[in-house]
């Protein structure tokens, strides 16, 4: 009976700790299978569909809405709790984890790609085209993504980035001949056949929030905090606090999490209205999502345990629920609240590490981005029957590593780098059209791999920095299970020597004193 009783309060146990990842994945099962069925059985107009598919809507303006608190108050508590040089050495080995893997996962598209050759049995012209092309530049881009770095208002890169865009200037026609009608035509059909067309860029703003400029800017105040010792104190702990009360409001969020994934994947699966689709593309698809499961189950997991010597699918274990939201919501970015939670709550990584590096993560850091893009842009070569040398593969991975880290984190962003890698190797932009329609759907598993890459960052760099971070608690005090704890150690003693008062009013009037007590509370 005994032994019963033991494994029923296991059973309870494990459901009390992972009953928001079980009642996660019941939620994509129940959401697919509900999509199905009102395919099915009931014929419902767009209007209807839309409606369907609020209660998702609602989960995510939930989890963007959390995000902007959350970048701000983790990495400057992050960055300030950090001395200046060990700030500089947890970025360093970020930073180089990051360009690591995702060159790994570029070379590993490549391959793959080359070898299973996804565009060889097929013609562009068999492939239905959908969607628009992005106008993108690939100089303008760069130099964008170099503006958004340092945004000229904060409280706009709160909500908004910038964007340039080419404009064509209309050439001027001075030419004035009294004449006759002929000649001046004449006239001007040459001046305009011999001139070449100028443009001005012209900079505009869009929607969303500028993540880099932000990590940027945090990233230098909370330094700058770090470093003014009592001054910049009440700062940092007015950001630790900011910080504590955001991650109250995710477990907040969580509870509604489940709900939200049901309807969104319902609506999702109802939307989509060419299955015919997935079959053509079929031997590209398979391509992108074997090189993502075998960056994501062979490759980063083979670093991690190198690096930590831990089993790392213990780790991904961990990770499971941040993961699982990846795939449904389609944003690194919007997953950030439950990958701290799931680093710092399930893995135990330290906090001064993944606040500092699960933000930067996100922006920088698109494994699955990169490798996507790499096998994409082959791909139209190949159904273009554009031979590519060895030199535009190299052009290609270069351009695909840059154009991912340019790539926000947020969803569908990998079809505007696309046309920059497109674009970097002389081939038609606007062939992006033809892998749309499977985008949404790649555009998931991309980013719980990008995810995934975070995870597994936070956990090499909290490795690697180990000796540093066990530096700082010796000379500094700090309670090594939560970092941020205010260190007080002659407070007790305070408390007892400070007489208890009672506020009446303006005045602080001491309780020992029987007269003023008396006094006052006549008033």
């Amino acid at each position: 009976m005994g032994k019963k009783s033991k494994k029923g309060c296991d059973f309870k146990a494990v459901l009390r700790k992972n009953w928001l990842l079980m009642s996660t994945i019941l939620a994509v099962v129940l959401g697919i299978v509900t999509g199905l069925l009102v395919r099915q059985h009931a014929v419902l107009s767009s209007l209807d569909k839309f409606y369907f598919g609020f209660p998702g809507e609602i989960l995510m303006r939930m989890l963007k809405l959390i995000i902007l608190p959350l970048i701000v108050s983790s990495m400057i508590t992050g960055v300030a709790a950090l001395d200046s040089d060990v700030s500089g050495k947890v970025g360093v080995r970020a930073v180089v984890y990051y360009f690591s893997t995702t060159i790994i996962a570029v070379i590993l598209g490549i391959v793959l790609v080359m070898a299973i050759k996804p565009g060889i049995s097929q013609n562009a012209e068999e492939i239905d085209r959908s969607g628009s092309t992005p106008e993108v530049t690939t100089v303008d881009a760069l130099l964008d993504l170099l503006r958004n770095a340092f945004p000229e208002n904060l409280v706009q890169a709160s909500f908004q980035q910038y964007k340039s865009k080419r404009q064509e200037i209309e050439p001027l026609n001075n030419v004035s001949v009294t004449t006759g009608v002929t000649v001046t035509v004449i006239m001007t059909t040459l001046m305009n056949e011999n001139k070449t067309k100028d443009y001005k860029v012209v900079g505009m703003y869009s929607d969303g929030i500028n993540v880099l400029g932000l990590i940027v800017f945090c990233l230098v105040f909370g330094i700058v905090i770090g470093q003014m010792g009592e001054k910049g104190k009440i700062l940092l702990d007015f950001f630790d606090a900011l910080n504590e009360a955001t991650m109250r409001i995710v477990q907040i969020i969580m509870w509604y999490m489940p709900i939200g994934i049901l309807f969104l994947i319902a609506a999702k699966v109802m939307e989509v209205d060419d299955w015919e689709i997935f079959r053509r593309l079929g031997l590209y698809m398979a391509t992108v999502l074997s090189g993502l499961a075998i960056h994501g189950i062979i490759i980063l997991p083979m670093i991690y345990f190198i690096v930590v010597r831990k089993n790392p699918f213990t780790f991904i274990g961990g990770m499971a629920e941040a993961l699982l939201t990846s795939v449904m919501i389609s944003s690194s970015s919007a997953t950030l609240p439950v990958t701290f939670r799931c680093a710092e709550e399930k893995n135990k990584v330290d906090k001064r590490i993944t606040r500092f590096v699960l933000p930067v993560g996100a922006t920088i850091n698109m494994d699955g981005t990169a490798l996507y893009e790499a096998v994409a842009a082959i791909f139209i070569a190949q159904l273009n029957d554009y031979p590519l040398d060895a030199g535009q593969i190299i052009t290609i991975s270069i351009t695909a590593t840059a154009a991912s880290i340019g790539a926000a984190g947020v969803p569908q962003a990998g079809m505007v780098t696309m046309v920059i890698v497109l674009t970097a190797v002389g081939l038609p932009a606007n062939d992006v059209t033809l892998i749309i329609a499977v985008d949404w759907l790649l555009d998931r598993f991309r980013t719980m791999v990008n995810v995934l890459g975070d995870s597994f960052g936070a956990g090499i760099v909290e490795k690697l920095s180990q000796k540093e971070l066990q530096q700082m608690d010796l000379s500094s005090g700090i309670d090594i299970v939560n970092p941020f704890a205010l260190e007080t150690a002659n407070s007790e003693k305070e408390e007892m020597k400070i007489k208890e008062a009672y506020v009446n009013g303006a005045f602080d009037i001491d309780k020992s004193d029987a007269v003023a007590v008396t006094e006052t509370s006549q008033f």
